[in-house]
């Protein structure tokens, strides 16, 4: 849904559109502070999500950002069974310029004011070190560094959960969920790409990477026996499974023309250029998508862990049950005959009417 504001499009209506139960405005002029807070569904429990600090040219555009996001932050959480609402936050201003102590913890002490109906974490534009910030004021944080006692580095778990997504649409496509043989092209090999694919050929698939950091390219491939490719020739690679790891919106109309595969499964973010255009022009073409905002679950799994207090394994064993949520999406996909999007939608909408209504009784 694109909702921009603008004369006749009041911020009410925009809320309106989304459905938000709470949007927050932030504003400090001794620090430089303005941030927006969006707490978009609490029926599961607080809404969590990252806060993001970035230079967004005018204020409609950063409040269009938090709204969305934290809309899609519900549909994660409810879709991986977590007890977790949908929230998010966006800082406007330069994250390399215009950050300070100062302006994090006096936005840590603006969540302190929600009493625990928003807890938040990192995201683009903020680190470790600004969540350390922000626990100075409030302990509705997540993300801290193990020696604080938080969960650390969320990429393996992240990694795991998207894995368990592949496997759960190769067991689709190809009756059974080994990965040995099978051919993968990962495109983006950051943390959580490189993770992937140490998982990958641990289970003996062929895999194929591709990132625009040559030299970090080749070390990948290098450690762990994969192939390296130019970026721009991934969507032509013959493989069973692309993943995209990177930048979003790389699934679009000319991609989908190129690309030979069964199945997209991988962690990036929002990666169809227009959901309703091409998840539809997937399911005609018959290649599987897994829903990003499930597979990719796995940050908010660990930050959910962090919270309750679990220990790694518990953690990995929540990532594992991305698999079986990703054949029940599967599953009503075909059943209805709709893009996979849209059932993994319905799930989560489900889930939370559900439990809305088991509270409606208390």
């Amino acid at each position: 849904m694109s909702v921009i504001l603008s004369e006749g499009n009041s911020i009410f209506s925009q809320l309106s559109s989304f459905g938000h139960q709470k949007v927050v405005f932030c504003s400090d002029p001794e620090t430089g502070l303005r941030a927006i807070i969006a707490i978009h569904d609490t029926t599961l429990g607080p809404s969590l999500g990252g806060t993001r600090m970035w230079a967004y040219k005018t204020e409609a555009e950063a409040l269009h950002d938090v709204l969305r996001l934290s809309r899609g932050m519900t549909y994660k959480a409810s879709i991986t069974g977590l007890n977790l609402g949908g929230g998010k936050a966006v800082i406007i201003g330069d994250s390399r310029n215009d950050k300070s102590e100062a302006l994090m913890r006096r936005y840590g002490k603006f969540i302190k004011n929600l009493n625990g109906s928003f807890i938040t974490a990192e995201d683009v534009g903020t680190t470790p070190r600004d969540m350390e910030y922000i626990r100075m004021e409030t302990e509705h944080v997540t993300g801290v560094p193990e020696s604080l006692g938080g969960s650390g580095d969320p990429s393996p778990v992240t990694a795991k959960g998207v894995f368990m997504g592949i496997k759960a649409c190769v067991k689709e496509v190809y009756g059974t969920d080994s990965l040995a043989g099978r051919t993968v092209a990962v495109q983006g090999i950051g943390n959580v790409g490189e993770n992937l694919v140490q998982l990958l050929r641990q289970e003996n698939a062929k895999v194929y990477i591709s990132d625009i950091n040559e030299d970090r390219l080749r070390s990948v491939a290098k450690k762990f026996g994969a192939e390296a490719v130019a970026n721009n020739s991934i969507y032509d690679l013959d493989v069973d499974i692309y993943a995209p790891c990177a930048l979003g919106a790389t699934v679009n109309s000319e991609t989908i023309e190129k690309l030979k595969c069964a199945i997209i499964a991988g962690a990036a973010n929002n990666q169809l250029a227009d959901e309703t255009i091409h998840g539809q022009l997937l399911l005609e073409k018959g290649i599987i998508y897994a829903p990003d905002y499930l597979i990719n679950a796995g940050g908010l799994i660990n930050c959910y862990s962090e919270i309750a207090g679990f220990n790694k394994n518990r953690t990995m064993q929540l990532a594992e049950n991305i698999y079986e949520a990703t054949r029940n999406v599967l599953k009503k996909s075909k059943n209805e005959n709709i893009p996979t999007h849209e059932a993994a939608n319905k799930i989560a909408e489900q889930r939370i009417a559900d439990i809305r209504r088991i509270k409606a009784t208390y």
